[in-house]
């Protein structure tokens, strides 16, 4: 289960997330991903990274959906400590998901997830 501090849960994060994000992707899912602004220098703690999931309908019906919605869920709980603090993360399944593997799922997530970490901090540059 993803610790309820580490999840976004507001449109305009989603939103934001993908429009300026980094983005990273395969077969199974993508991943958008943008990182806390450095300039931000507030005395106070970081937030935590959060990370929001799209699971739309086009990936099966709603058992199926909730079904990869739990399976990345989890995946990512095992990640979170590798996301920058204050960074935002949005991970999309694509239709391919529903017939993906938890192993296939956890090895596109770490894959996606390194790709859009690197493609972000190299843009932050």
């Amino acid at each position: 289960m993803l610790p309820a501090r580490h999840r976004m849960r507001h449109s305009g994060d989603f939103a934001r997330t993908i429009r300026s994000g980094s983005r990273a992707g395969g077969h199974h899912l993508v991943v958008h991903l943008l990182l806390a602004d450095p300039e931000q220098t507030d005395p106070t703690p970081a937030e935590p990274a959060r990370v929001g999931f799209v699971v739309s309908k086009a990936v099966g019906n709603a058992v199926q959906r909730n079904l990869v919605k739990r399976r990345l869920r989890e995946i990512v709980s095992h990640r979170l400590s590798e996301i920058p603090d204050g960074a935002l993360a949005v991970v999309r399944a694509l239709p391919a998901a529903q017939r993906a593997s938890h192993a296939e799922l956890r090895d596109a997530v770490d894959r996606s997830m390194d790709v859009a970490t690197r493609r972000a901090q190299r843009s932050r540059a």
